[in-house]
This record gives structure tokens, C-alpha cells and sequence, in this order.
């Protein structure tokens, strides 16, 4: 099993940047597919982006592409989140989650998740 702890959330002005990280215990990342998450007040639960066990593929939600960054540190053993140019509407809990296989949409299929990082983005 892994463990999953976020941190570097918090609140910051449209345009500004962000960097999440989730830092894994018990396992190595790289044995996982990996990804982050984010739940809007009201919203259901949504992929924001997925990088495969291989790090060959990765995925962006088309709201959030050339804006936000997934990269792995094999030698921390974290999973990060650079998010630049943050809109308001990116404002949400943020989640790393990880499963046995490759990244896939539903969350129900993850099997690990950190315990969540408030982004506030305000106009």
C-alpha cells in the first residue's frame, strides 16, 4: 500500500501560480498510475491530469492544458502539480490519487488519495 500527503495549497490571485505536491510513503510512485483531481464546491469530482506508470502518456483536462504541469521526483518520491496562469474557476480541493494499473477517469477507480489541498483563486 501508499500512503498520500498533499501540501502547497492555498490562496493566490488570477494570473498567479501554484505548486502542489504529494509526497508518498510505503511504495515507490513510479509503480503507480498516478493523478490529481480536483471538486469544486457542488461539482462532482473531476481529472485535471494522469501520467501513466511508464511516464510515456499523460493526460490534461482540456480546461487546464498548457496551463498546469504533473511531473514525478523518483528521488523524493513525489508527485507534483505546477499550476500557472490560475483562473478562478480553478478554484477547488485538490487530490492526488493513485492505482494499481494505468490512470483512467473514474475516481472510483483509484485506490489511493491524499487527504486534499484547498486552491482558492480570486479575481
Amino acid at each position: 500500500q501508499v500512503q498520500l500527503v498533499e501540501s502547497g495549497g492555498g490562496l493566490v490571485q488570477a494570473g498567479g501560480s501554484l505548486r502542489l505536491s504529494c509526497a508518498a510513503s510505503g511504495r515507490t510512485f513510479s509503480n503507480y498510475g498516478v493523478a490529481w483531481f480536483r471538486q469544486a464546491p457542488g461539482k462532482e469530482r473531476e481529472l485535471v491530469t494522469a501520467r501513466s506508470r511508464s511516464g510515456a502518456r499523460t493526460y490534461y483536462a482540456d480546461s487546464v492544458k498548457g496551463r498546469f504541469t504533473i511531473s514525478r521526483d523518483h528521488t523524493k518520491n513525489t508527485l507534483n502539480l505546477q499550476m500557472n496562469g490560475l483562473k478562478p474557476e480553478d478554484t477547488a480541493v485538490y487530490y492526488c490519487a493513485a492505482r494499481d494499473s494505468d490512470p483512467v477517469f473514474p475516481s472510483s477507480e483509484y485506490d489511493y488519495w491524499g487527504q486534499g489541498t484547498q486552491v482558492t483563486v480570486s479575481s
